[in-house]
């Protein structure tokens, strides 16, 4: 089964973290980017209560088709306990049938959004794999 790695990074530690891992899984690696990119201020403002509420920002269009991916592992990481609008987006993307691991990175290594990350992956037809808080 082909696997892509799928990141959405803010300061580049995600980037890193799915560099990394891609390598480990000889899997193709690309990355979620913001249409326009927000500046710390309103990130953290604006991104952190537009992730609370599980909102989506407008992204680029991925140079993947994410359909030719049996296994996708996604990274983001945590803005206000939860994934980062960007990261939303991909998600009202995924394709049925797959399988999925999601990677939460974050300063503490801890998150609340298992649950709704499942929800939301299961509703889109795929299986959430695994799940995994990572501390960076």
């Amino acid at each position: 089964m082909n696997t892509l790695v799928l990141f959405y990074s803010y300061s580049g530690k995600t980037k890193a973290i799915a560099g990394e891992l891609a390598a480990k899984e000889s899997a193709v690696l690309a990355e979620i980017k913001d249409v326009k990119r927000p500046g710390k201020i309103k990130a953290y403002t604006a991104g952190c209560f537009s992730a609370m509420k599980g909102k989506s920002w407008p992204i680029q269009p991925t140079d993947v088709n994410l359909a030719e991916y049996g296994r996708l592992i996604l990274l983001a990481p945590i803005w206000a306990s939860n994934p980062p609008p960007a990261f939303n987006a991909i998600l009202e993307q995924l394709p049925s049938g797959k399988t999925v691991a999601v990677k939460m990175v974050s300063a503490s290594g801890k998150s609340k959004c298992r649950e709704r990350l499942d929800a939301v992956i299961q509703s889109r037809g795929s299986i959430l794999e695994s799940y995994e808080d990572i501390k960076a």
